[in-house]
């Protein structure tokens, strides 16, 4: 079981976006959106100012280092919400999972058998994967990068832990997590539903 992935929601999607670019030395793999009634999707060779002039309406922005993929999305927080946190398991691991997901009645999204998200009992979803060609490559990644810790600021850090832990068959102590080789830590003081971005910490 892998953490490989997280979602961020906020209003200031470039101040985040160029902390990762810049601070985090992160790469640019696609910025998603519309040109008018077109669905269109931009890599680096193209900055801001020019697709501003092109009036391109911005969806998602999708920024990799490593065995790390991060996504960013325009929202109404200031400070990074997470909406979901992806997870690459194996086929009995994935399948155990979705089993206890339908046995708790939580609400299940498959995406064209490309993705399937679980929705937790406290805001936020879980993104599954089975193995899959293309994690594996990036789990594989050269000059690999990975996540070893996520802090994520809620009103109920105990709860939250132990949304997670019921679906994937895991102990959480404390509020935290030992998802694979990465730690997820919910610490208090943040909103109600989707945990506020707190910390990360990457080896």
């Amino acid at each position: 079981m892998q953490l490989f992935h997280y979602h961020l929601v906020t209003s200031v999607v470039r101040e985040v976006e160029a902390r990762y670019l810049g601070k985090l030395a992160f790469e640019l793999v696609a910025r998603y959106g519309r040109v008018g009634d077109d669905t269109i999707s931009y890599d680096a060779g193209l900055g801001w100012p020019e697709l501003d002039a092109m009036d391109f309406k911005l969806r998602l922005s999708e920024l990799e280092r490593g065995a790390v993929n991060v996504v960013v999305q325009p929202g109404q927080w200031r400070l990074p919400r997470v909406d979901h946190f992806g997870l690459a398991l194996d086929e009995d691991t994935f399948n155990e999972a979705i089993e206890r997901a339908i046995a708790a009645e939580l609400r299940i999204q498959s995406h064209g058998g490309r993705r399937t998200f679980v929705s937790t009992t406290s805001g936020f979803r879980l993104e599954l994967h089975p193995p899959r060609d293309w994690i594996d490559d990036l789990l594989t990644h050269d000059n690999e990068l990975r996540l070893a810790e996520l802090e994520l600021k809620t009103d109920d850090p105990a709860g939250k832990a132990a949304a997670v832990a019921q679906i994937l068959g895991l102990e959480a102590r404390d509020g935290t997590l030992d998802i694979g080789d990465a730690k997820v830590k919910f610490v208090p003081g943040g909103p109600q539903g989707r945990p506020e971005l707190h910390g990360e910490l990457f080896i």
